[in-house]
């Protein structure tokens, strides 16, 4: 059992858990605004265009049982999924777009740092005029 909860205690401290965490905890209250946003401005304004209420049921009945049939709600709720989807995806391609460009910076510096002697095939700094392992004169294309 100790071993157990000193596992635990190390998954929780990872990154990864307390991250997941949040994310979660940010994507309820987000789903909580985009309900209000479509209960609140979007059904209403569907409402006056359309001239009914999306907020609209029917009941089907059958023998002495009768079942209530909402259908505005379930518009409601494809509004709501669609809405939160385009969000998260523009989340994620401005994520995957900004950790692309970090990785390309990182690979430029990390080219742009150092350059090959010609003459003795020595790692030197790229600014370097005269290679320090054979002390030849660096040519000007080398240095490019």
């Amino acid at each position: 059992m100790k071993k157990f909860l000193s596992e635990f205690k190390e998954f929780i401290q990872q990154g990864n858990a307390l991250d997941l965490a949040v994310g979660v905890i940010i994507g309820g209250a987000f789903g909580a605004i985009v309900t209000a946003l479509i209960d609140n401005l979007i059904n209403p304004l569907i409402a006056c265009i359309g001239g009914t209420d999306i907020g609209f049921a029917f009941e089907i009945i059958k023998g002495n049982a009768a079942t209530k049939v909402d259908l505005g709600a379930f518009i409601s709720a494809i509004l709501n999924f669609l809405i939160i989807a385009f969000i998260v995806f523009c989340i994620i391609k401005a994520a995957n777009k900004a950790k692309e460009k970090a990785k390309k910076k990182e690979e430029e510096e990390e080219e742009a740092t150092t350059k090959i002697c010609p003459f003795c095939k020595s790692e030197i700094d790229i600014e370097a005029t005269k290679c320090p392992h054979c002390t030849a004169d660096q040519p000007e294309e080398a240095a490019e």
